[in-house]
């Protein structure tokens, strides 16, 4: 698993911070968060493009690439504060979804061993399928909650013809055991699919969603609320999945399967802040972000956003800090 590169252009770190070799278990295990990149479109059903997506958020910013972000409300920086590396991309070659997504659980699983965070860029979200196996291979099957940001539950059994793709890794992760159905909270699940054959068996699994309609009602923070009380109900850390299309289009037009009516991107940013420094979140993947239908970037400084707030949540976490400070920011850190 020696260290690739970026495999579809430049090999940049996120922001600038320091490269690591997935092979070198000493500087794993100084890390507190791992970079993974995940270039992987081929369990795509509709648009695709999210390949590229690594690339993208790692270096789409206006401020300089000098591995140092810090965070206005927090009073913490997210690149100095913590230990944060990054391992390069796995090697996902297209066509191949079932080498790809093995290479990819090793990968996340040597991260994880060593006690790090691993943060993997995607690609589509068939990746979450190695993503949270990874870690659950090494806290223990079922010891491990998922809270799932998305438009779509991604909940499908054969997909033309496939067990694996983009509207199937949860499926799956709760077939393997890896995941336990009633400790999986869905935040802005909206629109047209799954079907009802679909829901009954989520139902079945005791899955709890928390569609747009009822986030409209109840607000995302009294969600949040009884979602984090399940998800820390007989497990030991958190996985935090971040489809980019759980966003309103208008917020996250580049990705590949667009439903109006979700999040803003302040909520979404303003929750994962939360989630990260409220939980002991032991995985994170941001992704479906597919540069070629994106405008102006619109979506890939989002992503690059949500990666940023979930690291600046660790880092406030680690240092003790509960809560978003409400004072003047002359005040300092």
């Amino acid at each position: 698993m020696t260290r690739y590169g970026a495999q579809f252009g430049p090999d940049i770190t996120f922001l600038g911070v320091d490269p690591v070799d997935l092979e070198d278990t000493d500087a794993l295990a100084a890390a507190d968060v791992v970079i993974v990149g995940a270039p992987f479109d081929g369990g795509t059903s509709h648009r695709p493009g999210t390949r590229f997506g690594p690339m993208a958020i790692r270096g789409t910013d206006y401020l300089p690439q000098d591995g140092s972000r810090p965070h206005m409300a927090l009073r913490v920086d997210a690149l100095q504060d913590i230990r944060v590396v990054d391992a390069g991309d796995v090697e996902m070659p297209p066509g191949e979804i079932e080498r790809a997504l093995h290479a990819l659980e090793d990968a996340v699983y040597a991260v994880a061993s060593a006690d790090a965070v691993p943060l993997v860029l995607g690609g589509d979200h068939s990746i979450a399928l190695p993503d949270a196996t990874g870690v659950a291979r090494h806290l223990g099957y079922g010891r491990v909650s998922m809270i799932h940001f998305d438009a779509h539950a991604d909940t499908g059994d054969i997909e033309f013809g496939s067990l694996y793709g983009h509207g199937q890794p949860m499926r799956r992760l709760i077939e393997s055991g890896a995941l336990r159905g009633d400790r999986f909270l869905q935040m802005g699940l909206r629109g047209y699919w799954p079907g009802p054959e679909t829901l009954s068996w989520m139902a079945q699994q005791k899955m709890r969603s928390y569609e747009m309609t009822e986030i409209g009602k109840r607000g995302l923070e009294e969600c949040l609320d009884e979602a984090f009380e399940i998800a820390l109900d007989d497990c030991d850390a958190v996985f935090l999945s971040v489809d980019i299309d759980v966003c309103d289009p208008g917020h996250a037009p580049g990705t590949g399967t667009p439903e109006p009516g979700g999040l803003s991107s302040r909520q979404l940013l303003d929750a994962v802040r939360r989630i990260c420094r409220e939980l002991p979140v032991a995985g994170i993947d941001v992704v479906e972000v597919s540069p070629p239908y994106d405008h102006a970037e619109i979506t890939t400084f989002l992503a690059n956003r949500v990666c940023l707030e979930a690291l600046s949540g660790l880092a406030a976490r680690k240092h003790g800090i509960s809560h978003d400070p409400a004072g003047p920011l002359l005040e300092g850190r």
